[in-house]
């Protein structure tokens, strides 16, 4: 596909190249080595609440082969108010769920999610994935969630999903009930579709307990003056992502994120004569960085995981140091790798989060505006690991970008 062709879909009035736009990364999920472990990582240490359990060992067709390999519950987390921004998943359960959509055995992405404008844009997405016949393991409507889907893979196997509409959990910190599930479909849905307004009144007049969704009190004891607010950690993770991806093909790979997922090279990069691309789907400057495959022996990296890292972005400068000080308190293994890997991020450090993957901590982001170009390298503050300081200067875009909705605990 040229994509210097004339624009072809009309995407809310703005004539686009894909039938749709993303606007944000909405979840991650990751199929995990130790899930019991990998969840104390990031519901105890990381802050992340447990919205739902969703178990398969219960309802799926091959349920009680699934209970025999491993934990059979997916769990749902989020760190803001979205009913989940991250979904982890036993490993050796996901491969015997897979069935016919198996993928390579260190493709351990359970989806990177990414959001729509529209029911409408789901909805005409899922034409365009046929058209191009662009394998997409369903849509429909997911439950819990709520979130209106369909399922696209990359061409390395690497499952997407386009959504719009997720569950918002508010101040009482209660997703739907699961008598709410009725409104989850397995099939592309007819539009159009009634507003959620018209789901909770159905609800109602039902007399379901609207109260009566899932709950998990937090277990550790609020201790941390944070910035005024008593917390259980001295840091709030505001944002998750980037994703980093080792690629087997990269011209292939990143012509799909492009041509077909509608992304925007913001950067490429040689990292010791390795090519890497860095895109974007809004001002941050990128969303997802892709690296090639061979590189993740030059590093030294694990060799089971596609996954460079799964970013986590704190509130402040401040709580960044706080947030590694803890993490190493609780026995956390925090790594360095080298500067260059990065661009659009300074000062970052990677935790092992015992289920097989890295995260990246880090505090902000590049941004980039409407003339499309990133920093220029020579005015980018260095990318250092030693005697980081106290305090530092802002930068033209500090504070800026997408801002964390809600109270921070």
């Amino acid at each position: 596909m040229d994509r210097m062709e004339k624009p072809l879909f009309d995407v809310g009035g703005v004539m686009l190249h894909q039938p749709f736009k993303i606007r944000r990364l909405g979840h991650i999920g990751l199929n995990v080595t130790d899930l019991a472990k990998c969840l104390a990582f990031y519901r105890d240490l990381m802050g992340f609440r447990v919205s739902d359990p969703l178990d398969f060992g219960k309802f799926h067709p091959k349920a009680e082969e699934l209970k025999k390999v491993g934990d059979p519950r997916m769990i749902f987390t989020s760190h803001n108010t979205d009913h989940h921004s991250l979904v982890l998943l036993d490993r050796k359960v996901a491969e015997a769920m897979a069935g016919d959509d198996a993928v390579p055995d260190d493709v351990t992405v359970n989806q990177l999610t990414w959001q729509v404008g529209s029911l409408l844009e789901v909805s005409k997405a899922t034409d365009w994935f046929n058209e191009l016949h662009v394998h997409y393991n369903r849509a429909g409507r997911d439950m819990p969630g709520s979130n209106w889907m369909v399922y696209p893979d990359d061409p390395e196997g690497h499952r997407n999903e386009l959504y719009y509409g997720m569950e918002q959990v508010g101040w009482i910190g209660r997703p739907k009930p699961r008598a709410m599930y009725d409104r989850g479909f397995r099939v592309r849905p007819e539009l159009p579709q009634i507003p959620e307004y018209e789901e909770v009144k159905q609800a109602l007049a039902k007399k379901i307990d609207l109260l009566s969704g899932y709950h998990e009190e937090e277990r550790l004891p609020a201790k941390y003056e944070v910035d005024g607010i008593l917390m259980p950690r001295p840091f709030k993770v505001v944002r998750h992502g980037p994703v980093r991806v080792f690629v087997r093909d990269m011209e292939k790979m990143a012509a799909h994120y492009q041509d077909v997922m509608g992304f925007t090279v913001t950067e490429e990069t040689s990292f010791n004569g390795h090519r890497c691309i860095f895109l974007r789907c809004n001002t941050e400057h990128h969303s997802l960085a892709l690296y090639p495959i061979a590189l993740r022996k030059d590093l030294g990296l694990r060799d089971d995981t596609t996954i460079l890292s799964i970013g986590m972005q704190m509130a402040t400068w401040r709580q960044l140091h706080a947030a590694i000080a803890f993490l190493k308190e609780h026995g956390c293994r925090v790594i360095e790798l080298p500067a260059g890997l990065t661009p659009g991020i300074d000062h970052r450090v990677y935790v092992d989060d015992q289920g097989g993957h890295l995260v990246e901590l880090y505090f902000q982001m590049e941004q980039v505006g409407w003339d499309g170009k990133p920093r220029p390298a020579g005015m980018r503050r260095p990318q250092v690991f030693k005697d980081w300081p106290e305090t530092i200067s802002p930068e033209s875009d500090t504070y800026r970008g997408e801002p964390f909705l809600g109270p921070w605990a």
